[in-house]
């Protein structure tokens, strides 16, 4: 959508973001999913671009100037064009999400603790694959990251 349009808004989530706004907007893809399907707002910014209006400090509007394509990301730099504040909470800091946002594993039960399970872990959202290897083309089907996002249980 950011190529074809050249356009984007980034909204700049604060501390009071729950961790399902995470898997909304940041696990999955827009290439193959409307994450605004499912919300009743629609807030736009000045370019026509939605953008969330919870959980949300500030948006900024974006024109994209140039790009470079990585293989699996694109980097897109862009020139600001509109900026909102919002509110005067703190924005999330990649910390903060670790150590305030992201669940943290849950104990195992008295019957998993006597099973040693076989598996990757991905780091990013901590999707468990279940298997002896993982293949190097492996992509997480929550966040869309790759093999090298993945670590031995």
């Amino acid at each position: 959508m950011i190529a074809k349009t050249g356009e984007f808004n980034v909204s700049i989530l604060d501390t009071s973001a729950p961790f399902g706004i995470f898997q909304q907007f940041g696990f999955q893809s827009g290439k193959d999913t409307d994450k605004f399907a499912d919300v009743l707002y629609d807030n736009r910014t000045e370019n026509g671009i939605r953008y969330l209006p919870e959980h949300t400090n500030c948006v900024i509007s974006t024109k994209v100037i140039d790009s470079y394509d990585y293989g699996t990301h694109t980097l897109f730099i862009a020139d600001i064009t509109e900026a909102i504040v919002l509110s005067k909470e703190p924005s999330v800091t990649y910390q903060y999400y670790f150590d305030n946002i992201k669940p943290k594993p849950q104990p195992k039960s008295a019957d998993e603790q006597g099973k040693k399970k076989k598996g990757f872990v991905c780091k990013i959202c901590g999707y468990i694959y279940e298997g002896d290897t993982l293949p190097d083309d492996f992509i997480c089907p929550i966040c869309k990251h790759g093999a090298a996002d993945f670590e031995p249980l």
